[in-house]
């Protein structure tokens, strides 16, 4: 791309991101016009080679393909169709590949949730579900529950089909331990259960027509969100748009001189960023990928060192894990780390400052990055490709298959450079849809230019080199004036580096007196021997006067769910003890 172009004002259309990807990278990308499997296939350095890692088990090339074909057979046995919805609802176990790329053989799709049990059931009942997949330690109440909406056999599968327990270190086989009911005559049993290996065997006697019509945009891989930022939403992909992000990211914790391993810990494959860019990818780009997803959250730094991981798909909680734990010694080397940033959810500069000091302190040779995707962007949106200062809530650019801007909120108007409003991505990793029509009409909008634009409802802005910058998840004003951007108040108290403080971020609630505004709660984890008295007067020196925390709470650490910051629980907790204060006030 012409690097001296004239700016038309319109990101767009100029697409000036450009500029940061060489032209021999750009020769390389192009979309994929095959399945998942063909994918692999074409991309595989060997049948016989190890792609899998998987608690002493190295898995072959050659027994994921081969097994693949046996799990198509044994769905179609079991009554799956073209256009069915298979339930799964299991760890990152090494089953999940075979179901995924056998659910697109037969022109099926995964249904996958890992919220409640109310929720897991819900999602099956949608599904009209005959038949689902979970693990043994499933229990008989679990059982109960979704064969009440109609389920009538459930597939258990071991987390020691393969691997074994003896590989696993004592802190690995005590989480796994922990998933089992206290009594084992609560696991689910009975005639309406079947293990792996018996629902494998079922389809050998199978002589039906198994594959389906190659079609790389039907539905294949159904996922729902979290939950952590609001309602959770079905987000539907197929091969076409998984496939999208992969091609492009494949050059991302590669080597030269030798094959790098790919550790993936706790994350479970109910989330579309997990099998996109976490499984998939490193699968499709020669790295052996160590499955481990019996690693409790809290000794994800054990299995980082046993490991000597080459790549460690992070999120914010886990590099906060590792330096709160220090396990890490200050003179252990991590220097086998290739590449390192996290994902999730948006790190404000006293989190990146203090990630960048632990990684620079142990070895490692790379600058810890941040980057900005969702579920419904099959994952990654941007990468961190532009040589700009991270920090202040830059994400990176747009990927080059993918053009992205920023637009006036609820409207199709296209915003200028460093103008404030909603980021919207165009392109082909975006979803198909939500399984609500009224909800995929509201995120993916055709507008007057003739393409899709998937509105991501998060505030932020674009600079002329095409950096993205993200401030807020929507907006929250204060009454009175003011909106409460999170990333720019949580930046403006890290920059003023106040002593006392280790880690701090902000929770906006509604505000009970005035209905459609909000107010701001600054959370601190503070250094040994402060308190917050100490630290008031400076907060409040540092922001604006609308952006003043109504109160400042200390906690002991930041707290987290479903692997971001628990804002949601926050809220709740907040507004609960506003509420009883109100009505102990009233009586």
């Amino acid at each position: 791309m012409d690097q001296n172009i004239t700016l038309t004002g319109k990101p767009s259309i100029d697409k000036p991101w450009m500029k940061y990807y060489p032209d021999v990278m750009l020769k390389m990308i192009s979309l994929p016009d095959c399945t998942i499997k063909e994918y692999l296939m074409q991309h595989c350095p060997g049948i016989d080679v190890a792609a899998i890692d998987y608690y002493g088990e190295k898995i072959s090339w050659k027994t994921i393909f081969e097994e693949s074909s046996q799990v198509a057979k044994a769905l179609r046995a079991s009554g799956f169709k073209e256009g069915d919805q298979i339930p799964v609802f299991l760890r990152l176990v090494p089953e999940f590949i075979t179901l995924l790329l056998a659910a697109e053989e037969i022109g099926a799709s995964l249904l996958c949730r890992d919220n409640t049990l109310e929720e897991n059931v819900e999602a099956a009942a949608r599904a009209d579900a005959k038949v689902i997949f979970a693990h043994e330690f499933l229990s008989q109440k679990e059982l109960k529950a979704f064969c009440k909406i109609g389920v009538e056999r459930v597939i258990l599968i071991s987390p020691l089909n393969r691997g074994s327990r003896e590989a696993m270190p004592a802190h690995v086989q005590a989480c796994l331990d922990t998933y089992y009911p206290h009594y084992p005559e609560s696991c689910a049993s009975g005639i309406k259960t079947m293990t792996w290996e018996e629902f494998l065997t079922s389809g050998n006697e199978y002589d039906g027509e198994v594959a389906a019509p190659t079609d790389i945009n039907r539905p294949l891989f159904r996922a729902y969100t979290s939950g952590s930022t609001g309602p959770s939403k079905q987000v539907i992909h197929s091969a076409n748009t998984i496939l999208s992000v992969i091609c492009q990211m494949n050059f991302y914790g590669s080597s030269d001189d030798f094959r790098p391993n790919w550790l993936v810990t706790c994350l479970p494959p109910s989330l579309v960023a997990v099998v996109v860019s976490m499984v998939l990818l490193p699968l499709s780009s020669n790295k052996l990928l160590i499955m481990d997803p019996f690693c409790s959250e809290n000794d994800v730094d054990l299995e980082l060192m046993r490991y000597k991981a080459n790549n460690w798909p992070m999120v914010p909680m886990f590099i906060e894990t590792i330096m709160r734990n220090g396990r890490i010694t200050p003179d252990y080397d991590l220097s086998h780390l290739l590449a390192g940033g996290a994902g999730c959810e948006a790190l404000n500069n006293n989190q990146l400052k203090r990630a960048q000091k632990f990684v620079d302190s142990h070895g490692c040779k790379f600058r810890f990055t941040t980057g900005y995707g969702c579920s419904e962007g099959g994952s990654n949106l941007t990468l961190p490709m532009a040589p700009k200062p991270l920090g202040n809530g830059n994400v990176g650019i747009p990927m080059p298959l993918s053009t992205m801007s920023i637009f006036k909120p609820g409207t199709h108007e296209e915003l200028t450079y460093n103008q404030i409003g909603e980021i919207c991505n165009s392109g082909p990793c975006n979803m198909l849809g939500y399984d609500d029509p009224e909800a995929t009409a509201k995120a993916l909008q055709l507008h007057e230019d003739g393409n899709v634009w998937l509105h991501l409802g998060d505030l932020g802005y674009m600079d002329e080199d095409g950096v993205i910058y993200t401030l807020t998840r929507g907006e929250s004003p204060r009454f009175g004036g003011g909106d409460l951007c999170i990333q720019p108040m949580e930046n403006l108290v890290a920059d003023a580096d106040i002593e006392g403080i280790d880690d701090e971020f902000f929770v906006n609630i509604p505000d009970m007196k005035h209905p459609g505004y909000f107010l701001p709660y600054l959370y601190v984890v503070l250094k040994e021997g402060y308190t917050v008295k100490d630290i008031r007067k400076k907060v409040n020196a540092c922001l604006k006067d609308y952006m003043r925390p109504v109160d400042i709470i200390a906690l002991d650490k930041r707290p987290f769910w479903h692997f971001k910051t628990n804002r949601i629980g926050l809220t709740k907790e907040l507004l609960d003890e506003l509420t009883n204060n109100k009505q102990q006030v009233a009586v």
